[in-house]
């Protein structure tokens, strides 16, 4: 009788362990499928690219469509401030006095900072997830994707369910950072 009790205690509470593991997974996946179904996303970005010998910073205004295609336009700093542009799959450009400029989205062997928002709309939208964790309120996931045929890895930090910061991975090494304000889906 004692093993039979013993028994039925420790399958429920493996069974009750089980039905939790999944949970920040779960949450990780709730956030794809909104990104998936939604009509896209507004949000405003602060990117930091960190290239080792120098630091820059811009804050951009993004809004992606439902295929990921994301469109911006610079906030800050004012001396560019109202360049606006587009990211797709197939390519990139800037508009500039009323042209549009084509941009490499690789330049010098590295990731173009620019593309870092379009990056995490992509990554998101179908990334490998590697791994999540889990707190009340935030939670962080890990992402793996590759770009322009090299890995690329994301740290993104969601809160309230929606993306709050990203650390993006570059030939394993942190080259970017991207601040999310504003989130919303469209």
């Amino acid at each position: 009788m004692r093993l039979l009790i013993a028994s039925i205690l420790c399958i429920t509470v493996l069974l009750s362990g089980c039905s939790h593991a999944n949970a920040p997974t779960d949450k990780a996946l709730a956030l794809r499928n909104r990104v998936l179904d939604s009509n896209g996303c507004s949000f405003s970005a602060t990117i930091t690219a960190d290239y080792g010998e120098k630091v820059y910073q811009f804050s951009m205004d993004c809004v992606s469509d439902s295929e990921g295609n994301l469109t911006f336009s610079v906030v800050e700093p004012t001396s560019i401030a109202g360049i606006t542009g587009k990211i797709t799959d197939s390519g990139a450009g800037i508009t500039f006095d009323d042209k549009v400029l084509a941009f490499p989205t690789i330049a010098d062997g590295q990731v173009t900072p620019v593309t870092a928002p379009w990056l995490l709309i992509k990554t998101l939208r179908s990334g490998f997830l590697r791994g999540c964790t889990t707190g009340e309120e935030s939670y962080q996931i890990i992402i793996d994707d590759t770009y322009a045929e090299e890995a690329l890895r994301l740290h993104i930090s969601v809160e309230n369910g929606v993306p709050a910061e990203s650390e993006i991975f570059w030939k394993e090494r942190r080259i970017l950072t991207v601040s999310v304000e504003n989130f919303n889906y469209l």
